[in-house]
């Protein structure tokens, strides 16, 4: 916290902008292809972050990030269900469409917050404007939409609350104990494992139930997402987060 050059403090609410995108996003792919395979989609951001970082920062990606790219754009023409009838979900192309577009924004946010942070020592201040500026931006749009509810049930409360304390606090503080005692080739491949339990638990919990070529799509893009992961942690100890 404390003061910053207001050049740090508007790079830092453009970062939320594009998380605002990326949650509006991500929410309209659920409703299109279900939970598990926009989750999947969305941490397309893998791949996506070094090919935007390469265009626009020069930071040339590894080539394992390079290759990857094939093997997730398999997996994203299987989740589209171009190549079958039936495939699970209101509008899998419209799904494929918004996931793509969840990860194009991830990536966005991820990069932003990067190049904008400033000092590292200080990172509460960058997060409290991104999340401010989230809110700012998802707010108009909920209420132009509808979709914002500032009453929800209790049910709804105590669901929040749950994610809230699970995947974000618990989660967050597993991942941050973890980074500096494991290599960095083995967080990534685990945290790869966040998008294959969504999957997982969407069938168990929600029901829904992707078309086997949808699922192998699915374990395509995890497939990239592995190589891209383990290029990187090989040329660094960087690991880019996995969406929540």
């Amino acid at each position: 916290l404390g003061p910053r050059p207001r050049r740090l403090r508007l790079t830092a609410w453009a970062a939320g902008a594009f998380f605002a995108a990326d949650l509006l996003l991500w929410h309209h792919a659920i409703e299109a292809v279900g939970a598990g395979l926009a989750t999947v989609m969305g941490n397309t951001q893998v791949v996506l972050v070094g090919l935007i970082a390469w265009a626009l920062f020069r930071e040339r990606p590894a080539p394992a990030a390079l290759a990857a790219i094939p093997i997730a754009m398999l997996g994203i023409v299987l989740i589209s269900g171009a190549l079958e009838e039936g495939a699970y979900g209101e509008n899998p192309p419209l799904g494929v469409v918004l996931g793509l577009l969840t990860g194009v924004a991830y990536s966005g946010f991820l990069l932003t917050l990067r190049h904008g942070a400033g000092d590292q020592r200080r990172v509460a201040g960058p997060l409290f404007d991104a999340t401010l500026a989230c809110t700012v931006v998802i707010l108009p749009w909920g209420l132009a939409s509808g979709d914002l509810d500032f009453t929800p049930g209790l049910e709804s409360h105590l669901w929040l609350i749950a994610l809230a304390l699970s995947s974000q606090v618990l989660g967050w503080l597993l991942i941050t104990v973890s980074l500096p005692r494991l290599p960095a080739v083995a967080t990534s491949l685990i945290l790869t494992l966040q998008p294959v339990a969504t999957v997982v638990f969407a069938a168990i919990l929600l029901g829904e139930d992707p078309s086997p070529l949808q699922l192998v799509g699915a374990a395509a893009i995890l497939a990239g997402l592995i190589v891209a992961s383990v290029g990187r942690s090989s040329r660094t100890p960087e690991v880019v987060p996995e969406r929540a």
